[in-house]
């Protein structure tokens, strides 16, 4: 069967109430699916954007750290008296860092 042949058919039987199911379901999928996933992601990057020296940080893996230095891809945090260099990418933006969590030497 063609596209065609179904939208004919559609057509023949009440078409107006196939494209308003085939719409109410394109509306749901969008704000169920893909609007909460965009908004996701504008977060992060706004997180991610929005990071600054000595910022508490958890990374994706759980490890927690305070920021030491950045450049566009990367950041070196500071744990416990060593330093690590991570990517942006993979810090949380849901992790909250707490002061307990992060024991420096300095």
């Amino acid at each position: 069967m063609t596209l065609s042949s179904i939208l004919l058919q559609a057509q023949a039987e009440g078409g107006m109430s196939f494209f308003l199911l085939i719409g109410g379901m394109f509306l749901i999928m969008y704000f169920f699916m893909i609007r909460p996933q965009v908004k996701k992601q504008k977060d992060s990057k706004k997180f991610r954007e929005g990071l600054a020296k000595g910022d508490k940080v958890v990374t994706i893996g759980g490890i927690h750290g305070k920021v030491v230095d950045m450049n566009d891809r990367t950041v070196l945090l500071q744990i416990d008296g060593a330093k690590i260099r991570v990517e942006k990418s993979a810090l949380n933006p849901a992790g909250e860092a707490s002061e307990e969590d992060i024991k420096t030497n300095s």
